[in-house]
């Protein structure tokens, strides 16, 4: 007897969904029409499922508020991106960059600084304040932020995200204990983590508050990652957003023109620099991208 089911998934290893139902957890495989549409299951879809003999199938990917290529989810209220300024240096172009993303997509985004107990990094806390983005200072081993960042994604989904060796997982391991999730040590010598989560799992915190776990990136893995197009990357920096329309030109890209608010607004310290820098680059990303590139 073939039954119906409707539940999220859970978690995403090769080709195999974990699908949470009313029913309880059931692991399955995509149906072949999926690919066919070049459809690929995520992490936090939501999906109608099949299940004869205890076994799987999902049919059919639910309509989705927001999807990302890195990390892989779908439907998340938030990206809890992870910095440190010390073993491993987080780029700011790296957190600009998800940061970006997500902005494109309306989804919000939360810096988490940890690591503050070897390294307060005080300028990374004045660039993303100044830039509007709520931000805790935190550590995974003293516990520090801890509580702050709990009642921050209390209620929600969202996903943890951030260089590889940032502590992601050691402070998922804070916020629930039980889960002993595995942690990686980090190269001095290197100056980056190893991989120790491997796929995209999302974790249950209770009162409706759901984490996904996501695999740690380098400054390489950025050119994996979801594109915007030229036109619409200006939006996706909120604190670009008290100055637009003010240029001189409508059609402004902020670069070389003259009169441009923008500018004005880096030159005064309004903006910080390294937020137009990470503008700057995305894009010129952005302008080798076509409309019909993105179907």
């Amino acid at each position: 007897m073939t039954e119906k089911r409707t539940g999220r998934i859970i978690r995403s290893i090769s080709g195999f969904y974990d699908v949470q139902t009313l029913g309880g957890l059931v692991t399955c495989r995509g149906r072949g029409s999926l690919r066919k549409n070049q459809e690929s299951p995520l992490t936090g879809d939501l999906v109608e499922i099949t299940v004869e003999n205890g076994k799987g199938m999902v049919e059919k990917i639910l309509p989705r508020r927001n999807r990302f290529i890195r990390p892989a989810v779908a439907n998340v209220d938030a990206l809890v991106v992870f910095a440190a300024n010390v073993n491993p240096v987080t780029e700011p172009f790296l957190i600009d960059r998800v940061a970006a993303i997500a902005g494109d997509q309306e989804v919000a985004v939360y810096i988490v600084i940890n690591k503050c107990d070897l390294d307060p990094a005080i300028d990374l806390y004045r660039i993303y304040q100044n830039a509007g983005f709520p931000v805790i200072v935190a550590s995974a081993e003293t516990g520090e932020g801890v509580e702050e960042l709990r009642e921050l994604i209390s209620g929600k989904l969202t996903a943890f995200t951030g260089n590889t060796g940032v502590g992601k997982s050691s402070m998922l391991n804070r916020l629930c204990p039980e889960l002993h999730l595995a942690t990686g040590e980090v190269s001095e010598k290197l100056g980056r983590g190893r991989h120790t989560t491997r796929h995209v799992e999302l974790y249950t915190l209770g009162d409706d508050t759901y984490v996904a776990d996501t695999p740690g990136f380098s400054s390489f893995d950025t050119e994996q990652m979801d594109v915007i197009l030229k036109d619409n990357l200006q939006y996706a920096f909120g604190d670009f957003a008290p100055y637009l329309g003010d240029c001189q030109f409508h059609d402004c890209s902020h670069r070389k023109e003259p009169g441009c608010a923008v500018r004005q607004a880096v030159e005064q310290g309004k903006i910080e620099k390294t937020r137009y820098e990470s503008y700057l680059r995305l894009y010129e990303k952005s302008s080798q991208i076509k409309q019909w590139e993105l179907k």
